[in-house]
C-alpha cells in the first residue's frame, strides 16, 4: 500500500499528461447538453460551482452567503451577500441557463427583482454583450458559469462508451498486477479526493449536518432519483425537520407529492390508519410549502425496495436518529466501518421495515430499510471521502472494502479496460477499484470522440510506473 495522498497526485499528473496537460469539457452545442434548471440550481446552491468568480467584465467576486432557494415567485436565491470591488453587497441572486432569460422573463421590469446582485447564466450570444439591468436601470454584475467548475461533477459528454474491448486492453494485458493494482490505487485516491472537495465545498456553506443529510439522501435515491430527493433535502432542511419529530414525515411525504387525500380509501387497511395520522399534519402546513417544487420521480423499472416512498420513510428514520449518526463519523481517529454498516441496516420503521410502497400489502417477512449494499456505497461516496483526507491511516481500511454489486458502467469499463485479461475479476473485487474504473472511464473513454482511435491513453500507459 502506498501512502496518502501520494498516488492521488501521481494520477493527476499522468491524466494531465496524456490530456495534454489541460482538461478541457467539449464544447457545449447548445442549451440542449445542459442539465435541467432545477438541477442547475441544487448544484450552485450545494456550492459545487465555487464561490470565486470573475464577472464577465473581469471583477473578482466572491459568495459570502448563499442565502435562501427562494421557492416563492421572484429571484432564485434571497438574503445572499457577495463581495465585489472590495464592498460587501446584499441582496438576491438570479440563475438563469441563458443570459438572454433576464429579458425574456420580463424581470427588467419586474421590482422583485431590483434587489438582485448577481446574475448567473450558462450561454449567451457570441458576438454581442448581453447587459442585465434593474427595472431603475442599475446594471448587474454577471457571472458565466461552465460545467467545467463542477471539478469532476460534470456530467459528461455521452452516458456511456459502447461495451466493447478498447485499444487500452493491449497494454494492459501485457502490465503485471502490481502495476495495474498500483494504477487503480491512484485513480481511486484521485476520485477520492474530488469527492471530497466537492463535499467540503457544501459544508463551508451550509454546515457539516446539512451537507451530510444532502448527501445521504441523494444516495437514498439510488440512480434514477437522486436528484428529487437531494432537491427533497434542500427544501426541507436538516434543523428544520428535527424541529417537531410528529411533522418529519408529513413533511417529507407531503412535499414529495405522496400523500394525496383521495387514494386513502383505496389503500390497504394498514396503510389507512397510517396515512390519516400523516395527513392530520400535512394538511395543516401544507400551504406553506406550496411553492416547493421537485423534479419528477422516475417510478417505472424500479425494484419495490428502491421506491422513493421507502427511502423516504429511511431518511426520516434516519433524521430521528441523527445524533447517533453523526457521532459515529465525529471522531475519524476511531472510525469503524462495521459499526457504520451496522447502524444503517439495523434501523426500523414501524411502517417501512414492512411494506415496499404506500399501496403495497403487507410483506411476508420484515424488510431493512438500508440494505448492506446500500451502507457500503455511502462508505464509499460519503464517509470515506469525507474522512480519509485527515485521517490517512483510514486509507487502508478504505483498500479492504469489497465490493457487493457492480453496475453497468463498472461493467463497461472492465470490458474495454480488460477484457482480455483472464484475471479481469481480481481488479474488480474491491470498491477502490470499481471507483478507480470509474474514474479512468470518465477522465478517458468518456472524453474520447475517434472511438479509440486517436486515444492517447494506451499509447502512454508504458509511462505509468
Amino acid at each position: 500500500m502506498r501512502s496518502y495522498p501520494e498516488l492521488a497526485r501521481r494520477y493527476a499528473a499522468f491524466r494531465d499528461s496524456v490530456l495534454g496537460g489541460v482538461r478541457e469539457d467539449p464544447p457545449l452545442p447548445g442549451l440542449e447538453a445542459l442539465p435541467d434548471e432545477m438541477e442547475l440550481q441544487s448544484r450552485w446552491f450545494a456550492g459545487e460551482f465555487g464561490d470565486r468568480f470573475t464577472t464577465t467584465d473581469g471583477r473578482p467576486v466572491q459568495l459570502r452567503s448563499f442565502g435562501h432557494w427562494n421557492h416563492a415567485a421572484g429571484p432564485d436565491f434571497t438574503e445572499t451577500s457577495i463581495e465585489l470591488d472590495g464592498e460587501v453587497l446584499t441582496g438576491s441572486i438570479e440563475l438563469d441557463t441563458d443570459v438572454r432569460d433576464w429579458e425574456h422573463h420580463r424581470h427588467s421590469t419586474n421590482t422583485d427583482y431590483e434587489n438582485v446582485v448577481l446574475h448567473l447564466h450558462f450561454a449567451g450570444p457570441a458576438r454581442e454583450a448581453v447587459f442585465t439591468r434593474t427595472p431603475t436601470h442599475r446594471e448587474i454584475p454577471q457571472v458565466r458559469l461552465e460545467l467545467s467548475m463542477l471539478e469532476g461533477g460534470a456530467p459528461p459528454p455521452r452516458d456511456l462508451a459502447e461495451a466493447r474491448l478498447g485499444h487500452c486492453s493491449t497494454p494492459l494485458a501485457e502490465m503485471e498486477p502490481e502495476r495495474v493494482n498500483l494504477l487503480l490505487e491512484a485513480a481511486a485516491q484521485h476520485r477520492l479526493e474530488a469527492k471530497h472537495e466537492r463535499l467540503a465545498r457544501t459544508i463551508r456553506h451550509h454546515g457539516r449536518d446539512q451537507a451530510l443529510f444532502e448527501a445521504v439522501a441523494q444516495a437514498f435515491g439510488y440512480r434514477h432519483n437522486q436528484l428529487p430527493m437531494r432537491v427533497l433535502a434542500q427544501r426541507l432542511p436538516l434543523h428544520e425537520l428535527k424541529k417537531d419529530p410528529a411533522t418529519r414525515e408529513p413533511l417529507l411525504l407531503g412535499l414529495a407529492g405522496f400523500l394525496e387525500a383521495d387514494g386513502f380509501e383505496t389503500a390497504p387497511s394498514d396503510t389507512r390508519s397510517y396515512l390519516r395520522e400523516l395527513w392530520e399534519s400535512w394538511w395543516k402546513t401544507r400551504d406553506l410549502h406550496a411553492g416547493k417544487t421537485l423534479p419528477q420521480w422516475r417510478l417505472a423499472g424500479l425494484r419495490p425496495g428502491n421506491h422513493p416512498q421507502r427511502r423516504i420513510g429511511a431518511l426520516a428514520v434516519l433524521v430521528a436518529e441523527w445524533k447517533r449518526f453523526a457521532a459515529l463519523l465525529e471522531h475519524g481517529a476511531t472510525f469503524e466501518d462495521r459499526e457504520f454498516v451496522g447502524f444503517l441496516t439495523g434501523l426500523e420503521h414501524d411502517y417501512w421495515s414492512h411494506h415496499y410502497t404506500l399501496a403495497s400489502a403487507p410483506a411476508a417477512k420484515p424488510i431493512r430499510l438500508v440494505g448492506e449494499t446500500r451502507a457500503i456505497e455511502l462508505l464509499a461516496n460519503l464517509v470515506y471521502p469525507l474522512l480519509v483526507p485527515d485521517h490517512s491511516s483510514l486509507w487502508a481500511n478504505y483498500l479492504q472494502l469489497r465490493a457487493k454489486l457492480d453496475n453497468q458502467k463498472v461493467r463497461r469499463a472492465a470490458i474495454r479496460l480488460f477484457g482480455q485479461r483472464p484475471d479481469a475479476a481480481q481488479f474488480q473485487k474491491f470498491v477502490h477499484q470499481q471507483q478507480a474504473l470509474l474514474q479512468i472511464f470518465d477522465d478517458f473513454c468518456l472524453a474520447d470522440d475517434s472511438g479509440c482511435e486517436d486515444c492517447p491513453f494506451p499509447e502512454r500507459l508504458a509511462q505509468w510506473q
